[in-house]
C-alpha cells in the first residue's frame, strides 16, 4: 500500500515479530493489540490510507475532514478507543465496478477511521504470517507478482511438466468460512482482543444505496458466517491466509507428489 518508507520503530517491531514467527513454528502470540493501538502505528496506517485516498464510508468523513479536526488530535482519540476497547467498526459502504468480462464486482468501502484500524491491524500481523505462507502463494505479496507466477509456470513446463491447470474460484472472498478462518488467525494469535477486532470487521453489516438514493443495511456476513469485505486493507491478508489451508491441503492429499508441483496462486 502506498510507497512510504515505514518509520524504524514500526520495522524494528515487523522485523522482530517476523524473525520470531519464522524462527519458531508453533509459537502463538499473546500480546498483540496493544501494538496495533500504539500511536505510531496508527500514524503510519494512517499515511498509507493517505496515499492510496479512496472514497469515504457510510459516515462521509474524508482525509481532509480529519486533517481540518487535527490529525493528531483524531488518531489520539482512535488509540484511546482501542486501549478503553470501546472501539467499534462502521458498516461498509458497497459499490459495484464494473470487471472486463461486462459483470460486476461488489466494493466494499470502510470508514477512514475503521481502514486505520486494519492497516494498523495488518502492519502487525503481516510480518507473522508472512513466515508462514508457503512458497507457491504470489498474490498480494511484497515482492511478488503474477508475472512472477507465470514464469514460475513456464520454468515447470521446460522442465517436463506437460499440463497446466487453469481454474478460478468463483466469488472466493465472498466464500471464505468465518470459523476455518478463525482457526487459521489463532493457530498463531492468542490475543483474544485483536480477535475479536478481526470478526467485528468479519461481521460488518454492509449498506448499499439503490437508484432513487434509499439505503438499505444486511448482514450477510454474519448471517451465513461467510465472507470478507473485498477492498478492505486487511483481506489481501485474510485471503492469503485461507488459501494456504488449498496449498497444504494439495500436498498433504498427495496432489503435488501425483502431478509433480503444487498449485501457484497468482490472485484470491
Amino acid at each position: 500500500m502506498g510507497n512510504l518508507a515505514t518509520p524504524t520503530s514500526v520495522q524494528k517491531l515487523q522485523t522482530a515479530l517476523h524473525a520470531k514467527a519464522k524462527a519458531e513454528a508453533g509459537y502463538r502470540f499473546y500480546a498483540l493489540y496493544d501494538k496495533i493501538s500504539r500511536e505510531d502505528i496508527l500514524a503510519h496506517a494512517y499515511a498509507l490510507c493517505r496515499s492510496n485516498k479512496g472514497a469515504p464510508g457510510v459516515d462521509g468523513q474524508d482525509f481532509a475532514d480529519i486533517e481540518a479536526y487535527g490529525l493528531e488530535r483524531w488518531l489520539g482519540e482512535l488509540a484511546l478507543a482501542l486501549r478503553k476497547e470501546t472501539y467499534r467498526s462502521e458498516p461498509i459502504r458497497r459499490v459495484f465496478i464494473p470487471k472486463a468480462n461486462g459483470k460486476l464486482r461488489p466494493l466494499g468501502i470502510s470508514t477512514v477511521r475503521d481502514r486505520v484500524c486494519m492497516t494498523a491491524a495488518m502492519l502487525v500481523l503481516e510480518p507473522i504470517f508472512e513466515a508462514d505462507l508457503p512458497p507457491e502463494l504470489y498474490a498480494y505479496r511484497a515482492g511478488r507478482n503474477a508475472q512472477q507466477a507465470v514464469t514460475k509456470v513456464e520454468a515447470l513446463l521446460f522442465r517436463g511438466h506437460p499440463e497446466v491447470v487453469d481454474a478460478d474460484l468463483a466469488d472466493y472472498f465472498g466464500s471464505i468460512p468465518h470459523a476455518e478462518l478463525m482457526k487459521s488467525l489463532a493457530r498463531r494469535i492468542v490475543d483474544r482482543r485483536v480477535l475479536h477486532l478481526i470478526k467485528l470487521w468479519l461481521e460488518c453489516p454492509v449498506e448499499e444505496t439503490d437508484e432513487r438514493g434509499r439505503k438499505t443495511r444486511t448482514t450477510e456476513a454474519r448471517d451465513k458466517r461467510r465472507g470478507i469485505p473485498q477492498g478492505s486493507p486487511i483481506s489481501p491478508l485474510l485471503a492469503n491466509l485461507y488459501m494456504r489451508r488449498f496449498v497444504l491441503g494439495w500436498k498433504k492429499l498427495g496432489f503435488e507428489q501425483a502431478r509433480g508441483s503444487s498449485p501457484t496462486p497468482t490472485t484470491s
